[in-house]
């Protein structure tokens, strides 16, 4: 685990790398919330994923860093990811199920934890990790998944929650406030819950590997959408579109940077 660990910051930068040239070839691409949420999906696949274990990613707009690390670990051939959202191409914006290595068709937000528990009902023994965006958090739906799976003992359901607080265009805080304090929500509708450093592998590894055996267990991963590259991080306007030949040249150029 700790050899993985020490790893993942070359990992995170390389799925990075590969996002911006994919991006180059894209008009319109989820960099930003797709940045934030690479550490935790680094993790979870890299890390504490076994065999059997599955991975559903409900914020599904960000399937391209998905995409990225079943290509890393060669599910998908790099073919196929450089064909994403290009004409005749077999890979979209959203993740689908008729792809390898893909478990649930997502991107309508609400809808992949519900997925997830039926998936923990039928088999019990292995983990099933689900990755969730805060705005997913304004879906009643999400509500009333985690209801039923503390309710009915899911306890091998882990969800790490992408908490940057920044949607398409509005701050979570500012158009709902009472979605926090995340985590008191969580544990009073039954659940393990922590807070973490979402940009910090061992943190992300450490709140979850300690979570409670008996119950399910919520990680809300602060992070900042965009990070590392400067002139994204916190930027709404990076939901939505691609870096252009200069933007591009500087993000890679502040990646070396943050690789040193």
């Amino acid at each position: 685990m700790i050899s993985k660990l020490k790893k993942a910051k070359k990992r995170c930068i390389n799925y990075r790398k590969r996002l911006l040239e994919i991006s180059q070839k894209v008009q319109a691409l989820h960099v930003g919330g797709s940045f934030s949420s690479v550490e935790a999906m680094d993790v979870v696949y890299n890390v504490l994923k076994k065999k059997n274990d599955k991975v559903i990613l409900s914020k599904g707009h960000c399937g391209i860093i998905q995409y990225i690390i079943l290509e890393d670990h060669k599910i998908i051939s790099k073919k196929l990811l450089n064909s994403y959202c290009q004409p005749n191409g077999k890979l979209g914006v959203h993740p689908e199920v008729f792809t390898r290595g893909i478990e649930a068709s997502t991107g309508s937000l609400g809808h992949g934890l519900a997925i997830a528990a039926g998936m923990a009902i039928a088999n019990r023994k292995n983990k099933i990790f689900v990755v969730l965006s805060d705005g997913e958090l304004m879906e009643g739906s999400v509500w009333e998944t985690v209801l039923i799976i503390s309710s009915l003992n899911l306890n091998n359901i882990i969800i790490v929650i992408d908490n940057n607080d920044l949607q398409s265009a509005t701050r979570a805080t500012n158009t709902h406030p009472s979605l926090y304090p995340i985590k008191e929500k969580f544990i009073n509708f039954g659940w393990d819950s922590e807070y973490c450093d979402g940009h910090n592998s061992f943190d992300i590894y450490k709140k979850i590997s300690k979570k409670k055996k008996n119950k399910p267990f919520a990680l809300i991963s602060k992070t900042i959408k965009g990070y590392p590259i400067s002139f994204m991080k916190d930027v709404p306007m990076w939901h939505y579109r691609s870096p252009n030949k200069t933007e591009y040249k500087q993000s890679l150029k502040e990646l070396e940077k943050y690789e040193k």
